[in-house]
This record gives C-alpha cells, sequence and structure tokens, in this order.
C-alpha cells in the first residue's frame, strides 16, 4: 500500500497525466473487497452476459485458486482474452501482458460480493445488506438471485450483469 501511495503522490507531480494516473491509482484501491478471501468452489467457470442500455455482450469466465491467491481469466467467446487479474493478500494484481481494465476489476470485485456463502457475508462485508434473495452494498451493487449460482448484478449507469455457470441449465 505504501509503493501505491507513494506512486500516486509522484504521479500527481506530473500534470495532466500524471493526475489521471493517480485517480486511476485511487480508484483501484476503492473497491470493496471482503475481510477475508470467501470459500468458493473452484475452479469455476461462468457465462456473463453484460447488458448496458441496447448493447449486449456474452463473456466466458474462469477463476481459478492460485497460490495464496485467486486468478480471474474473462474472455470474450472465440476465447480471446479480455481480463486478467489476481487477488491475493486484499489486493488487485495485473496477471499477464493485458492493458487495464478497470470496469472488469469492478465487475470480479462485485462477483466475489455475490459468490460470498451466505455464512460468510456478514464477517466480509460488514456494509452489506441481505435478504434472502438480494443482496445490496450501498449504493454501487444490488445482486438478485434468481436460483442457486444463477444471478444479476445491477451496477451504476443501468449496468447490469447476469451470471450463470456453464454447467447449469440453459447456459452456453
Amino acid at each position: 500500500m505504501n509503493l501505491l501511495n507513494h506512486a500516486a503522490r509522484v504521479a500527481s507531480k506530473l500534470a495532466p497525466a500524471g493526475l489521471f494516473v493517480a485517480l486511476l491509482l485511487s480508484g483501484c484501491m476503492s473497491l470493496p473487497l471482503p475481510q477475508h478471501t470467501p470459500t468458493l468452489a473452484l475452479p469455476m467457470q461462468l457465462h456473463v452476459q453484460r447488458e448496458q442500455a441496447d448493447q449486449r455482450q456474452d463473456w466466458l469466465l474462469v477463476i481459478q485458486q492460485e497460490d495464496a491467491g485467486l486468478r480471474w481469466s474473462l474472455m470474450d467467446p472465440l476465447g480471446i482474452p479480455l481480463a486478467r487479474q489476481r487477488l491475493q493478500d486484499g489486493h488487485w494484481h495485473a496477471d499477464g501482458l493485458l492493458p487495464p481494465n478497470p470496469q472488469a476489476r469492478e465487475l470480479f470485485a462485485a462477483l466475489l460480493f455475490a459468490l460470498t456463502p451466505p455464512t460468510e457475508l456478514a464477517h466480509n462485508y460488514p456494509q452489506a445488506n441481505s435478504e434472502a434473495d438480494v443482496r445490496i452494498l450501498g449504493q454501487r451493487w444490488q445482486v438478485q438471485y434468481t436460483r442457486p449460482q444463477v444471478f444479476r448484478i445491477d451496477m451504476k449507469d443501468d449496468l447490469h450483469y447476469t451470471i450463470t455457470p456453464l454447467n447449469a441449465e440453459g447456459a452456453p
């Protein structure tokens, strides 16, 4: 964390690009993450359907355990990588040569929230509100579960993700 703070201070002295980098770094640090990595049945393959306005995109997401962290790999239907990140020690790290993708990182953090088992939710996200089939994390994310492991995440700017396990009935 000290390294990120130092990088943000140095970058802020380099105007105007430095200000952009400082904002980018501070935005990455503000994503809600669990206090402890939740118990997940890994590896996991998910069909991600992104909807915003009149646009719809289908993606494949693979989540794997790797050493002490989680590797997140987002691909288009042809298998072309869109984003790869590792979550280790409570911090996101780039994985591979792909450019930074803040929207994918936000999706990954929201998915971690949505996939956290109900018994671990209060401990990992004390600020979350939860009912039988809905979870809410402030103004940031709302998760609606339609059946086990099938849910919709609503985000700001009328952005929605529908998540389905690849082995579920009706998934691609």
